[in-house]
């Protein structure tokens, strides 16, 4: 069983954010069809490694989903989107904002054929504000909301964060707004707009440092892998890599010193003696900490950190990642066979159900692979898509490989 079965979605979103978010729903069981423009497609197709033509990067958050390639701009091409958006339940976007209004596909032209739908769309910098119409990706998202000046090492160049952090946070925050928003319409039967931007998303997140700024006025500097408000919780050198310690509380602090690192003396020392002397004496820590772990490799301190119950794990590279073996246990990484690509491989929904169906339901669709099927489903004659095919109105990348092509 999935939980959204029957739920339709029209996803109008290309990138990340968007389709982050589209990906979540149909694999929690929406039907979720990816509206595209004929010949081109998401831009996100155009990305890099590609293989026999198709993206990969593509592939990893555009599947589970349906692909219809349908040109917006023409007159027919409108008609038969607010047609198919007359039986959906949601219609999500991630344009700049304006653009619905000059396609003639906004939230308030889809009501009037489709009362009770829910709409979002996501943005750089949200609908309202003196940045509406400012082009934004995660780029400037992290620029705008602080990201660049709180991550990276002490007094160095603005860093980006290593995954496109707004665009996941815009994409996860449009999940529980819609599944939200999908709870109040079974319980009254309206359906509303949502406004969601990057920058917003982002800075929902600064959780910690919201509360020192608004507390204290402290900026959120960049810090390495340091902790702004504990220590030691941070990777520090071993002889063969880097390990991560996290003993942030009194109890896990007393472990490390006696059990771990054999400096009970340090339980004494002015420099230590609580967390406040601590973090005042960071750099010595870290100082001490190193001359100690650098002595031996990584997995040996991995050891003796779980043998006393404080938390540490090594410092992997994004491949070890993917090979550990505890991901692989955990199911995380998922075998594909893409109708074009062949075999392939994703990474899998995160959340272990009890009871509910909650996996990877397809391979990410080739641009326009079910224009037709989705069109006959609508009732549009045969004879009607050909047409539509040979104007340039549809669009199907590889209709060689469909079943009956002749």
């Amino acid at each position: 069983m999935r939980s959204l079965t029957g739920f339709r979605v029209l996803d109008l979103t290309r990138f990340l954010s968007g389709p982050y978010c589209t990906m979540v729903l149909a694999e929690l069981g929406a039907d979720v069809i990816k509206i595209e423009q004929p010949g081109t497609g998401d831009d996100s197709r155009r990305m890099a490694p590609k293989i026999k033509g198709e993206s990969y990067p593509f592939a990893m958050p555009n599947r589970s989903k349906r692909s219809v390639a349908l040109d917006l701009k023409s007159r027919r091409g409108k008609e038969l989107f607010l047609e198919l958006a007359a039986s959906a339940d949601l219609v999500i976007e991630n344009f700049r904002p304006g653009v619905t209004e000059r396609l003639g596909i906004d939230y308030d032209s889809v009501r009037k054929i489709r009362g009770d739908i829910l709409y979002c769309s996501i943005s750089g910098f949200g609908q309202t504000g003196p940045y509406r119409d400012r082009p934004g990706f995660d780029i400037m998202a992290q620029g705008l909301g602080g990201f660049l000046r709180m991550t990276g090492q002490p007094d160095g160049k603005p860093t980006k964060v290593g995954i496109a952090i707004n665009d996941i946070a815009a994409g996860a925050t449009a999940i529980y707004s819609i599944l939200a928003a999908e709870l109040n319409r079974r319980q009254t039967g309206n359906g509303q707009y949502m406004d969601i931007s990057l920058l917003d998303a982002g800075l929902a997140w600064t959780v910690w440092e919201s509360g020192a700024y608004f507390g204290s006025g402290e900026q959120p500097a960049q810090t390495g892998t340091r902790h702004r408000r504990s220590t030691p919780y941070q990777a520090y050198r071993t002889a063969d890599g880097y390990v991560t310690i996290g003993a942030n509380t009194e109890r896990l602090w007393l472990r490390l010193i006696n059990d771990v690192l054999k400096r009970p003396d340090w339980a004494d020392d002015a420099r230590f003696i609580d967390l406040d002397a601590r973090m005042a004496h960071i750099d010595e820590l870290e100082i001490e900490i190193e001359a100690i772990t650098t002595t031996l490799p990584t997995n040996d301190w991995v050891d003796r950190l779980d043998v006393a119950g404080v938390p540490g794990g090594p410092v992997l590279t994004y491949e070890e990642t993917l090979q550990n073996p505890h991901v692989r246990a955990r199911g995380m990484v998922v075998d594909l066979e893409h109708p074009i690509i062949g075999p392939m491989q994703t990474i899998a929904p995160p959340t272990r159900f009890s009871e509910l169906e909650f996996d990877v339901r397809s391979p990410a669709p080739w641009l326009g692979q079910h224009t037709a099927s989705v069109l006959t489903e609508l009732g549009v004659e045969d004879d009607e898509i050909d047409r539509l095919f040979s104007e340039g109105i549809l669009f199907d990348a590889h209709a060689e490989l469909q079943e009956g092509h002749k």
